[in-house]
């Protein structure tokens, strides 16, 4: 069953029936809800609690400390950021009620380990996709919807616009992108806190016509099909299903030696990369893939055979499974 957030995108998309729970807690810490979910608990009686996220794992362990310990189902969380567990009293009970972590990456596996985690509770599975479902979208026309002039090259950054996807840097990397290739353009999906902070930087660096913020978009996988080149600039970032995206669509991709990144994408076989927070070094990789229009190709074959081969949708759902079965037998 399906216990979710009834504002949430999650809840809208599930079906609905009867197991489709609304859960709707006002913060971590709410006992009323916590309550609910430990009833709901009761009634179903599964052998397997999964908590997706950081408020998810708070629910969960509030709601089983209400149970019977005998009768306690098992608790899983994963894990998909490469953020550093919070420090203080709560964050360690709570993660202490954990009976496994589901790490989406070596990396996070890394990071939960140096904060106290014992490396035997943490199994990594990596993100998966639905290859064929990306294979067979439409592409939408990127030049088309933002009349931009027809053949120029697009790149394209997906990311919600906060610090730690490193939009900043990709925009201060285009003015040198564009001393070699003068008429790319550069487009970021994505809505976030610093939206306005981006736009000034845009507008001061004279890049408004070459750099574009459409929002978020729904139909973004299908925009994404008709790019040249797909960036991702993150300081830090779990896995990145954007790049897992990008390359089930056979683009070349420019990436950072951030968080599980490195794990996706292979450099000189299935793309580059670079350090982060190094606009210099980004725009030398974007140039060098805009430049060559062979080596993209190259690249997006060997990014779509290597996506289908290990981040495929079979593989998350079967590690998922055989983590369940550890657990519960022990």
């Amino acid at each position: 069953m399906l216990v979710a957030h009834r504002e949430g995108e999650l809840f809208h998309r599930a079906s609905e029936g009867p197991d489709l729970v609304p859960l709707a807690p006002a913060n971590e810490i709410d006992l009323a809800a916590a309550w609910k979910l430990s009833k709901i608990i009761r009634q179903w009686k599964p052998a397997i609690v999964h908590a997706h996220d950081p408020h998810a794992v708070s629910m969960a362990g509030l709601a089983l400390s209400f149970g019977s310990p005998d009768r306690r189902p098992k608790m899983i969380a994963s894990r998909r950021v490469d953020f550093h567990l919070q420090s203080h009293a709560f964050s360690q009970w709570k993660y202490r009620q954990v009976d496994a972590f589901i790490a989406a990456s070596n990396a996070i596996r890394d990071i939960l380990v140096h904060d106290g985690i014992p490396a035997g509770r943490i199994h990594v599975v990596h993100d998966g996709i639905d290859v064929d479902k990306i294979a067979h979208r439409p592409a939408a026309d990127l030049h088309a919807e933002y009349w931009l002039p027809h053949g120029v090259p697009v790149i394209v950054n997906v990311g919600a616009l906060v610090g730690h996807k490193g939009q900043k840097y990709l925009v201060d990397a285009m003015p040198m992108v564009l001393r070699d290739v003068p008429d790319a353009h550069l487009v970021i999906f994505g809505e976030g806190e610093l939206r306005v902070p981006l736009e000034k930087q845009i507008k001061h660096l004279n890049l408004t016509k070459r750099v574009l913020l459409p929002g978020f978009r729904e139909d973004v996988l299908s925009l994404m099909k008709s790019a040249d080149l797909f960036v991702m600039s993150s300081l830090t970032e779990g896995l990145g299903s954007a790049v897992l995206d990008a390359m089930a669509m056979g683009h070349g991709v420019v990436g950072t030696r951030a968080g599980g990144i490195p794990e996706a994408v292979v450099p000189g076989e299935t793309g580059l990369l670079v350090e982060p927070a190094d606009p210099k070094a980004l725009a030398a990789a974007i140039v060098t893939l805009l430049k060559d229009r062979e080596l993209r190709a190259e690249y997006g074959a060997a990014g779509r055979a290597r996506v289908a081969d290990h981040f495929g949708v079979n593989r998350l759902v079967e590690g998922t499974l055989e983590v369940y079965q550890r657990v519960t037998s022990g």
